[in-house]
């Protein structure tokens, strides 16, 4: 089931502890961990799990350090769909999912992506309110069926990428 919950002002408290025992895990691969997706927008409607975004300098250098993410809980997934992408995903005890890891190496343009997202998000609240009905209609329609659900959002975030690249390279900045 594909659940959706008001904005909860503890993501990014989640996010920096979660960080913090990243950083630690990995010290020497890590360049910079943000936080990213729909619950690193206050006030935007979600579902509660914290995506992180590492940025680091080689994605297969994360291959031989799948154990310590077991360690911390998660399930390594590979590129999972997504090529020079490392994608980690941990569910708590319960079996619910908690927090998505996408590791990119420096320079690909899937991090400005995803931060340029979070940041238009952050900067237009009526395009996250936009963002969030959406979500609410799909989840109507989608039931549990979570990949129609993400196939439903697709071109809205297509849209708002464009959007916030051309709104980024217009120099606004966080």
């Amino acid at each position: 089931m594909i659940v959706l919950v008001p904005y909860d002002a503890a993501w990014p408290d989640a996010f920096a502890a979660e960080a913090a025992r990243l950083r630690r895990m990995v010290p020497e691969l890590v360049i910079d961990l943000h936080h990213m997706g729909s619950t690193a927008v206050p006030g935007l409607l979600a579902k509660p799990v914290i995506d992180i975004l590492a940025v680091v300098d080689n994605v297969e250098a994360l291959d031989p350090h799948r154990g310590s993410f077991e360690g911390l809980g998660y399930e390594a997934m590979g590129e999972f769909g997504i090529p020079g992408r490392r994608y980690f995903r941990k569910d708590d005890a319960a079996g619910r999912r908690t927090h998505h890891v996408h590791a990119f190496a420096r320079g690909s343009g899937e991090i400005a992506r995803h931060l340029d997202f979070r940041d238009y998000m952050r900067a237009h609240a009526g395009e996250a309110e936009a963002y969030a009905t959406l979500k609410q209609k799909l989840v109507a329609e989608c039931g549990d069926d979570t990949r129609r659900y993400t196939q439903g959002k697709e071109a809205f975030v297509r849209e708002i990428d464009v959007r916030a690249s051309r709104w980024k390279a217009r120099g606004v900045s966080e």
